[in-house]
């Protein structure tokens, strides 16, 4: 009986078609490693240099705010830190927000004086392999949401899983899945798409959406470009000038359908455009760092952060809508509390080759 099994996994094995097939995958391995290609990221950071490195549209504020942290252990990475901001719309008055994080783990938590907690877990399987999960749960119906990903980073390309308050309790599948995948063809251009179905309920029909993007990298500067499913074109452009100065450009056109009229669209409607470019710089000084953007709908942002001391940092923030003749501007001091010992722990950390935490 084991002879029998022996032969006949040695005959699916050494067969023709199966030797054809492994010479044919081994033969495209070696072409593909002769290429030299890097990992490309994914697509929701394909234009990361410019929205989130050098626009300053993450980092707006308005009013007062204050952020206290207190730094316990770097290896694990533990710490807690409390928050308070007076005079801005989209912040709480109070947050305490804690985390913890391994090579592996990684976990955090926030709740604020409303009552709104907020909480990521990420596991990291394997160094290519990571899954995340984010949760929050407000006062009032209908504020809970759930959002798993499903992150895998390869040497060429990057594949991704997502679906956001997934539910199979009303007796069939809903919520909203993404599946994305960015891939490089040389070492300056990757390309890739992303795939969307959702469902709002069983008693309306799912749709479905595809997006496409490309990046194309050279020695100082990034171009990308994204045409999503919801008529959105959106490109982007990012240079180092210097070794402290980078610059961003960014175009986003809409196109939807109008209200009637002549100039056809679909089914006799006229398509709406609308569009805003926005220009913008970050400069790196020696201890502190100054972005500033303007765009086409007549704002016009600064952000300048300054650490006056190794603990102690000051943000300012301002903008000017010409346009709307209004005017906000936001004022943050963030203070990091971190005993002698928690440095000897950062210098020991920067010098072994442990992998971070699955942020």
């Amino acid at each position: 009986m084991a002879e029998e099994k022996a032969l006949t996994l040695g005959f699916l094995e050494e067969n023709a078609i199966t030797r054809t097939i492994r010479d044919t995958y081994a033969s495209f391995s070696e072409r593909r490693e002769a290429l030299g290609l890097t990992n490309p990221g994914n697509v929701e950071n394909i234009n990361r240099e410019v929205q989130k490195d050098v626009f300053l549209t993450n980092y707006m504020f308005q009013g007062l705010r204050a952020d206290l942290t207190k730094a316990f252990s770097v290896a694990p990475l533990f710490q807690v830190s409390h928050a308070f901001s007076m005079g801005s719309q989209g912040l709480p008055p109070y947050t305490f927000a804690a985390l913890y994080g391994t090579p592996r783990v990684f976990l955090q938590g926030n709740i604020d004086n409303d009552g709104q907690l907020s909480a990521r877990a990420n596991y990291r399987w394997n160094n290519a392999f990571v899954t995340k999960t984010n949760a929050q749960i407000a006062p009032g119906p209908g504020q809970a949401m759930l959002q798993l990903d499903n992150d895998y980073t390869g040497k060429d390309f990057t594949m991704s899983l997502k679906s956001l308050n997934p539910s199979v309790l009303d007796g069939g599948l809903t919520g909203i899945f993404m599946a994305s995948y960015l891939q490089s063809l040389t070492p300056g251009l990757a390309v890739g798409l992303e795939a969307i179905w959702q469902r709002a309920a069983l008693n309306s029909g799912p749709e479905t959406a595809v997006s496409y993007y490309a990046k194309y990298k050279g020695t100082d500067w990034i171009a990308s470009a994204q045409l999503l499913a919801q008529g959105t074109v959106n490109t982007s452009y990012w240079r180092r000038l210097t070794d402290k100065v980078e610059a961003g450009v960014d175009l986003n056109l809409q196109f939807a359908p109008g209200m009637g009229g002549r100039a056809g669209g679909l089914m006799g409607n006229a398509l709406r455009k609308e569009g805003t470019t926005t220009l913008g710089a970050k400069y790196d000084f020696r201890a502190s760092t100054f972005r500033a953007q303007v765009d086409s709908a007549g704002r016009l942002s600064c952000l300048w952060e300054k650490r006056v001391a190794p603990p102690v940092q000051i943000t300012f923030a301002g903008e000017l809508d010409q346009f709307k003749q209004q005017a906000r501007i936001g004022l943050a001091v963030s203070i990091e509390a971190a005993g002698e010992d928690l440095m000897e722990q950062q210098e020991k950390a920067a010098g072994s080759p442990a992998s971070p935490p699955p942020f």
